[in-house]
């Protein structure tokens, strides 16, 4: 994990449902050992390549899974809320705030909500495949 943290230029979260970062860099908690390492698109190859030689000789891999997400942002005041009517976690500021992750359901999709900068934003880590019915559901359930 040292090694990761030197080509990260940050440590990995070790706590579980937690988020470290630095800069536009941020690493997420998705179970012992493995982590969803997030970072500017133009950076995501010099990325990969930096925690596949920091990894070298190592037991482990790197995969890239750009293409296996669509990133959703939800922000204002009643987000928590709106999410809420789909996840079965307590997203109350208290118990998931910023710097808090986790993988679950919302409205019978799996994703990783991440809550992000203040206490009225969150990222959706959606498979792309179910991106568009994530989207729909959010904008229904927006409207209710």
């Amino acid at each position: 994990m040292q090694r990761l943290a030197s080509s990260l230029g940050f440590a990995l979260p070790v706590v579980p449902n937690t988020v470290t970062s630095l800069r536009e860099r941020r690493a997420l908690w998705l179970g012992p050992d493995e982590w969803l390492i997030v970072g500017p698109v133009d950076q995501e190859k010099a990325l990969a390549q930096a925690l596949r030689d920091g990894l070298e000789g190592a037991f482990g891999s790197i995969v890239d899974v750009s293409a296996n997400r669509t990133v959703l942002e939800i922000r204002g005041p009643k987000a928590g809320d709106l999410l809420a009517h789909g996840v079965a976690i307590d997203l109350d500021n208290r118990s998931f705030g910023p710097g808090r992750c986790a993988e679950t359901l919302l409205a019978k999709a799996q994703v990783i909500i991440e809550r992000v900068g203040d206490d009225q934003a969150f990222h959706l880590f959606v498979r792309a495949s179910f991106a568009a019915y994530v989207a729909d559901w959010l904008l229904d359930a927006a409207a209710e």
